[in-house]
């Protein structure tokens, strides 16, 4: 069965309605053809999924972040970049499949890209730990963008997480000085860095390989210090507020655009990327194509000093005057 959400309800009825009228066209009972009929309904279908979709709100948003279909980093892998070639290990540890890291080309341009990957089953899902680095995830990725930077290799970063793993092991390996660290490193790197938020956003486990000259976030995208879920648990003791919580955290890529905390909303195809995964790569490779030529053309010292303003500025809130 197809999966929908629920505010999909209604396309799906008359997507229904139109494979019965196919498959069961004696039961058509207007006064015109069965194709004609067919033809109707398929009108009524797109401008329903245009009302649907060009009105979306924060939480439905993010239930299309999450939407279990929705193109992972593996998935970019094989359509945005060619050539790839995964590396493994954070040469202290283990290997933490959780995060994906190796060389590609992006069009011409060899890059390292690496990013945090679910996975589509159970299986899957304890493999890559439900896209949850541990320690050793942060330190591989950390452990590569220095080879890059040493080759004078570009650094793309995908993410996609719900946050770091919080288990008692990740805990006693660290996991909170792991993503600092990163976030000191990924500052120096000399090279030009590139992030993009492909799904879910979450907290310090996204942050950790967050740290670019460009941040760039795809439509149906989010990218927040905490989960709605979490954050209605603490504010309104109550975690079925959700929906209300998400639009407070203003967490969605066009409120993020508008505080200044990303670069670029990436668009995606109606209905999200996992309705036309191709369209979504290609948007993708677009804009890190078009991003990457321009933080090349910067001389390293430059990349540096505007990368540290980029994130100093973050957080700054102007206020209107008191009156008089």
């Amino acid at each position: 069965m197809k999966y929908y959400l629920d505010f999909e309800k209604p396309i799906v009825e008359l997507q229904r309605k139109l494979e019965d009228l196919r498959a069961h066209p004696e039961t058509h009972s207007l006064g015109i053809s069965v194709d004609e009929e067919c033809r109707l309904v398929e009108a009524k279908i797109e401008t329903l999924r245009r009302q649907i979709y060009s009105d979306l709100t924060s939480w439905q948003r993010i239930q299309l972040a999450r939407h279990p279909k929705r193109p992972y980093v593996l998935d970019y892998l094989k359509s945005v970049f060619t050539e790839f070639t995964e590396l493994h290990g954070d040469r202290l540890y283990s290997d933490d499949r959780a995060v994906v890291a190796g060389f590609a080309h992006l069009g011409t341009q060899r890059v390292l890209v690496l990013g945090t990957q679910k996975g589509r089953d159970t299986k899957e899902n304890i493999l890559r730990n439900f896209g949850s680095a541990h320690p050793e995830g942060y330190r591989k990725a950390l452990r590569l963008m220095k080879l890059a930077n040493k080759f004078g290799l570009p650094i793309i970063t995908l993410i996609d997480t719900a946050g770091a793993y919080p288990g008692i092991g990740a805990e006693e390996r660290h996991i909170g000085e792991a993503i600092a660290v990163n976030l000191r490193e990924m500052m120096l790197l000399e090279v030009p860095v590139i992030a993009t938020v492909i799904g879910e956003g979450g907290s310090g486990g996204a942050l950790g390989l967050g740290v670019a000259d460009r941040v760039l976030i795809l439509e149906n995208a989010y990218y927040s210090v905490i989960s709605p879920e979490g954050c209605a648990s603490i504010l309104w003791k109550d975690s079925s507020a959700k929906a209300k919580a998400a639009a407070a955290l203003r967490i969605t890529a066009r409120d993020l655009l508008e505080l200044g905390l990303v670069d670029e909303i990436v668009s995606e195809p109606l209905g999200g990327a996992h309705n036309d995964p191709a369209a979504a790569s290609l948007s993708i490779q677009k804009s890190l194509l078009r991003h990457l030529s321009e933080v090349q053309a910067w001389a390293p010292a430059d990349r540096l000093q505007k990368r540290y303003a980029k994130f100093r500025a973050f957080g700054k809130v102007n206020e209107p005057a008191a009156a008089a």
